[in-house]
């Protein structure tokens, strides 16, 4: 028998419309399920049991009157953790913050629980997000539900635990280089980096760089565009979140899919981009991949933007947005700021002026590259794998060599993540089957410019049409052998930087 709180979102919802699943019943579920295997992975770091179980109650009264019903009621949200959560503890990952509980909620928060979610937890992420490894000194580190011992991802690491093991059927992330889409990825779980401005976020220190977004993680794509129809909307403290007075535009995107035939969908294929540090083993997992899917569309090409210059490019303007938010704090405090963090603040301290404008002239002339892509190939979407690397020990801080060739940089191996972002194009990573390893595959779908509905709309087809191939659909970790798996938190560099 299916337990509530492994039940799709959209079901759950339509079942407490028909008063069918209680919302009390649900949440007690999650917790059960927090309680069951959390302590072998740590993704839920901090919960608001008292006032979750109060709102579902309401929720609940409501069904009974049979009041008009907002579309998330009555579903437990997770919210990462850098995300600020009224009266409950936000602590970004980092020492500074331990005991931060804020006074009011980030303004996506705000839109999720008016449209009836019910906060439930706060997920693990790495310091401020920086390093695609889901660890810190406030909750230590996340392991990948499919074996503890190997990494999340990250920085939503928490957040696609959660969801896998079905702590939580919605799960907040944020995406700068990859941030929800590689975790989703190891987890088998599904990510969507919407278009810049499409979820506003007022707290964005430097207001008109698009590399930072957020976004929703579910572990289905229908799941997942329930949701980002909540978190999408207008806010003017966000510029771009721009629009035309009175108009709407973002409100709902999401909430009904358009219905797409993948026999009449182009796609093209591209194992790295031609500037990913990708594993034989991952260009071998996505060879087979293409080739199973293949059939369904109108058209598979080899094919890819030219995206020489990304590397170069992200690094610096990744590098300009960590000393606007964190060079004050290395500054002031360099004892509580984790190697990542300062890192990427000394590389932004050693640019010049001269550095950044080539940066953004390089954006400008590989996004326009794309554009032509696009334009001439008469594709409708980039397919790609999410992720360069399988599941590493999640003591590795980053991978330092891929296939005996040493990375750039500490984030070069999310290459695959980072060139749509530098671009801005909205990308969904689905899982398909597992590797050769056993752990989850995760499939990159990079839409035209704008194009969010059709990308989600893509990627609900492919999902319904493999779902019944016990190889190419979504993997499942065995929560029995997490459950009588020991904590994490025994486990040695559990609580440390690195």
């Amino acid at each position: 028998m299916t337990e509530p709180c492994d039940r799709p979102a959209t079901e759950a919802r339509r079942l407490i419309g028909r008063k069918r699943l209680s919302p009390v019943e649900l949440l007690e579920s999650c917790l059960a399920r927090i309680a069951r295997v959390n302590h072998a992975v740590n993704a839920v770091v901090a919960l608001d049991e008292s006032r979750a179980r109060e709102a579902a109650r309401a929720a609940e009264a409501a069904v009974v009157r049979g009041e008009r019903l907002p579309p998330l009621h009555g579903l437990p949200l997770g919210i990462k953790d850098l995300e600020e959560t009224a009266g409950l503890r936000t602590t970004f990952g980092s020492p500074l913050f331990a005991d931060h509980v804020p006074a009011q909620d980030q303004g996506m928060v705000a839109r999720l629980r008016a449209a009836g979610g019910i906060v439930l937890a706060k997920t693990n992420t790495p310091e401020f997000g920086a390093g695609a490894n889901t660890r810190n000194v406030v909750y230590g580190a996340t392991g990948n539900p499919f074996d503890p011992t190997r990494s999340a991802a990250g920085s939503s690491g928490g957040s696609a635990v959660a969801l896998a093991t079905g702590m939580l059927p919605l799960a907040s992330g944020s995406d700068m280089g990859g941030s929800l889409r590689n975790p989703a990825a190891f987890n088998g779980v599904v990510g969507f980096r919407p278009s810049p401005g499409v979820v506003p976020n007022e707290l964005r220190g430097l207001g008109w760089s698009h590399l930072s977004t957020l976004g929703p993680m579910a572990r289905t794509v229908p799941d997942l565009a329930l949701f980002l129809s909540c978190m999408a909307g207008d806010d003017a403290a966000d510029p771009l979140a721009y629009t035309l007075p009175g108009m709407a535009v973002r409100e709902g995107l999401g909430a009904t899919l358009p219905r797409v035939d993948l026999s009449a969908i182009r796609c093209a294929a591209t194992e790295d981009f031609g500037i990913a540090p990708v594993e034989a083993h991952i260009r071998r997992v996505f060879r087979a991949r293409i080739e199973a899917i293949r059939p369904l569309f109108a058209a598979v090409i080899e094919a890819s933007p030219d995206c020489r210059g990304t590397d170069e490019a992200f690094a610096t303007l990744r590098a300009m947005n960590f000393v606007a938010a964190h060079a004050e704090k290395v500054r002031r405090a360099p004892d509580k700021v984790g190697p990542n963090v300062r890192s990427n603040v000394a590389d932004g301290l050693r640019l010049g002026l001269e550095d950044c404008a080539r940066a953004l002239s390089e954006q400008t002339r590989i996004y326009r590259a794309w554009q032509r892509f696009f334009a001439e190939s008469g594709v409708d979407a980039i397919l790609s794998p999410a992720i360069t690397v399988s599941p590493r020990p999640w003591r590795e801080l980053y991978p330092e060599r891929i296939d005996g060739q040493p990375t750039k940089s500490y984030f070069h191996w999310l290459a695959l993540a980072y060139a749509t972002t530098l671009v801005g194009h909205p990308s969904l990573v689905l899982p398909v089957g597992v590797d050769e390893a056993g752990f989850p595959f995760g499939l990159q779908i990079v839409g035209r410019r704008g194009a969010d509905a059709e990308v989600l709309a893509i990627g609900a087809a492919l999902e319904s049409a493999l779902a019944g191939d016990a190889a190419l659909s979504r993997p499942v970790p065995d929560l029995a052998r997490l459950a009588f798996a020991p904590p994490i938190s025994a486990a040695e560099g559990f609580l440390s930087w690195a």
